[in-house]
């Protein structure tokens, strides 16, 4: 097949840009979802592109990948990446595994790209703006949130915050095993309500509508099975369905106190995890970018109050 006729039709026509030097106070929390992600990619450029960046990010699953690229002020990096390379088995296929033990390939997409500008490194570490990547602990079945200035290796914690189980190996990092920090937290905004921050605001990649289905009358669970050595983990994988439902649930009452504003797509999300359509990635993308467009006065009135 023409590898041309893979690449999103209005490639060339994505915002493009850098974000300015502004700071706005807050914590933006960006929801993952593998290629729902896309939705998160084009409200990030879309706040980029009103001058929003906040002090704080921490980004699960798809959102930690996005959210080095928010960090990075580079407007449309992301996108470019996803709407261009998506069926490039380097990205996502049998040379991705091959390399990587997993469904995505981590050092291509770390890596130079043709067509896609270097990662600003410089910006993205700067001291002034905080970036978390949530990770689960195969040991321990919990949360853990990595800075990017901590220390310790913030693109392995990317990579294992975005390696879905099942497909992919542990990411090992400080010979400790980690994989997607959905598997634990999918929505991580208590992260920043624990942090003391006053204006939260959180990317969505659902429609404030959706719930996932109860397992809880399963009898046999394939956690329990494939995840055998780490029965914390198996056990956090079988409650995620539930523990899903309840943040949604939770945040819908925060907002309605102040405590936190949503960004969330305003139409059904049909966009699979693995969606190799990419004129429905592109217009998921584009969905995201419009939502952002058009409630940024609402966005500047809450994030200024």
């Amino acid at each position: 097949m023409d590898y041309s006729k893979k690449i999103y039709s209005g490639i060339y026509d994505l915002p493009e840009g850098k974000a300015s030097e502004d700071i706005t106070e807050g914590c933006l929390v960006i929801e993952g979802g593998a290629f729902r992600g896309l939705y998160a990619s084009g409200a990030l450029d879309a706040l980029m592109e009103e001058g929003i960046n906040l002090r704080c990010t921490v980004g699960v699953s798809a959102g930690a990948m996005n959210g080095v690229n928010y960090v990075s002020g580079q407007i449309g990096r992301s996108a470019r990446i996803n709407l261009r390379y998506r069926h490039d088995s380097r990205y996502v296929g049998p040379q991705a595994i091959r390399k990587n033990r997993g469904i995505v390939g981590f050092d291509f997409v770390f890596g130079k790209m043709e067509g896609i500008e270097d990662l600003d490194m410089e910006r993205f570490a700067e001291d002034s703006r905080e970036f978390y990547a949530v990770v689960t602990n195969l040991n321990t079945g919990e949360t853990e949130y990595i800075e990017k200035n901590s220390g310790r290796n913030i693109f392995r914690a990317v990579q294992a915050s975005a390696s879905m189980p099942f497909v992919s190996r542990p990411v090992m990092i400080d010979q400790q095993p980690y994989l997607d920090g959905g598997c634990s937290c999918k929505i991580p905004y208590q992260f920043a309500v624990n942090k003391g921050f006053d204006k939260i605001l959180v990317i969505r990649t659902r429609d404030k509508d959706y719930r996932r289905k109860d397992r809880s009358h399963k009898v046999v669970y394939p956690e329990n099975l494939v995840y055998a050595a780490y029965p914390s983990f198996a056990s956090k994988l079988i409650s995620s369905n539930q523990d899903y439902n309840f943040l949604c649930d939770e945040l819908e009452l925060l907002e309605k106190e102040g405590r936190l504003m949503t960004v969330t797509p305003s139409k059904k999300v049909t966009v699979t995890r693995l969606e190799g359509d990419v004129e429905k990635l592109g217009r998921l993308y584009y969905l995201g970018y419009n939502d952002v467009k058009e409630n940024i006065d609402r966005i500047r009135e809450y994030l200024s109050k």
